[in-house]
């Protein structure tokens, strides 16, 4: 996609809506991510676009979610959270209620939903919608920061207007609420390559879940072992899902752009470097297709805003940019811990590392392949061109 037209979302209303203190989920990183991209001077010029957009309505949000939960969460977000709402999953350590509860949520929807119409006109070919990713919550039910699910409702209207979806979920935690909205459908094929439900939250999300019915084999997961690193992560989508992804051959790619896979999560157990995210970013850039870009989970916030700057600049075209150029690094960055610009140094692999994760990896994508492949009309042997595993980039 030659010099592709992008679109980002925001509102400053956002910047005064907030989790709760304590909550690790903090809302401030669109802002501090669209202050980035400022500063290198990559929003506001020519195809390089910043969108508003409103609210979901409930009529939009009810595309989804039933309509005794949406009441229940405008109940608890007025401070009456009822037995109900408990039973629906609100209260818990990871569903605090707070005033700002559904008015956030229901922004995430609405921009996630103005991200899709761009597409779906043609006014834009990568569109990022980092308040939501909120690929969690349930028709009915809460979850993982999680309260309404901007990302099926942009899926699902992606579908409705015609066009065959691919969901590529690259955040620490499976999807599990998108999992569940299209489990039966062949439409929209879902991949989650995500931390194993052995050791995270949801603790589901294993490669035997395959979909039902017209769904079989387009419900794709890849549980990733703890402590993997660039080069595994790679090959794991190298070796299976850039195959589906080709095979399926979608007309439009939602993104879930978690960060939260990247090492020093204080929630997670990954080892990864933006340089891998950066690097799936260039193979989708390589599908041409138009691209939404969620943004999910990350709970360091300067990893998060590093990484999110990053993934733009290489849609932007810009990877390989000398970050030092305008005398940027950590100053302009804000942060105390890399100084090195927006990619973060390499990280070295060390042998007892390659024998606790490569022999766990390997057996989960030769199930993928027995399980999942045929039904895409693809060989065990399918894998990429031109993309060696493990392959991450600078």
């Amino acid at each position: 996609m030659n010099d592709p037209r992008l679109a980002f979302m925001y509102v400053a209303e956002i910047e005064g809506l907030r989790y709760p203190e304590d909550c690790p989920f903090k809302t401030q990183r669109t802002g501090m991510v669209r202050k980035q991209l400022q500063s290198f001077g990559l929003i506001g010029g020519p195809g390089r676009d910043e969108i508003g957009f409103n609210s979901a309505t409930i009529e939009e949000l009810s595309g989804f979610h039933t309509e005794p939960y949406l009441e229940e969460l405008q109940r608890a977000a007025g401070g009456n959270l009822t037995i109900q709402g408990l039973h629906m999953g609100l209260g818990g350590l990871d569903t605090p209620v707070f005033p700002d509860l559904f008015r956030y949520g229901a922004l995430a929807c609405g921009a996630a939903l103005r991200a899709a119409d761009l597409l779906i006109a043609g006014d834009a070919d990568v569109v990022f919608s980092l308040p939501g990713g909120f690929h969690h919550a349930k028709a009915a039910h809460a979850g993982g920061f999680c309260y309404l699910n901007d990302v099926v409702l942009a899926c699902s209207r992606l579908a409705a207007a015609g066009r065959r979806v691919a969901y590529l979920d690259i955040d620490a935690h499976h999807g599990d609420g998108v999992q569940e909205a299209f489990y039966g459908r062949s439409d929209v094929l879902t991949v989650s390559m995500h931390e194993s439900g052995k050791t995270l939250y949801p603790w589901g999300g294993f490669e035997t879940e395959l979909g039902e019915g017209a769904g079989l084999g387009y419900n794709v997961n890849v549980p990733l072992p703890a402590g993997i690193y660039d080069e595994a992560f790679l090959e794991a989508f190298d070796g299976v899902v850039a195959p589906i992804l080709g095979a399926y051959g979608p007309d439009v790619v939602v993104m879930e752009l978690g960060m939260d896979a990247l090492a020093g999560d204080p929630l997670t157990h990954l080892s990864l470097t933006n340089n891998a995210l950066a690097a799936v970013v260039e193979r989708i850039q390589g599908l041409d297709r138009p691209v939404l870009v969620a943004g999910g989970g990350g709970y360091h916030l300067a990893h998060t805003v590093r990484g999110w700057s990053l993934a733009w600049r290489v849609f932007a075209g810009e990877g390989e940019a000398d970050d030092f150029g305008c005398g940027l690094g950590g100053v302009m960055l804000a942060s105390s811990e890399w100084a090195g610009g927006l990619r973060d140094p390499v990280r070295v692999v060390m042998e007892e590392d390659r024998r606790s994760v490569e022999p766990e990896l390997r057996a989960v994508m030769d199930r993928i392949r027995r399980t999942v492949f045929s039904r895409h009309g693809l060989g065990a042997e399918s894998a990429l061109p031109g993309s060696p595993p493990g392959e991450a980039g600078p």
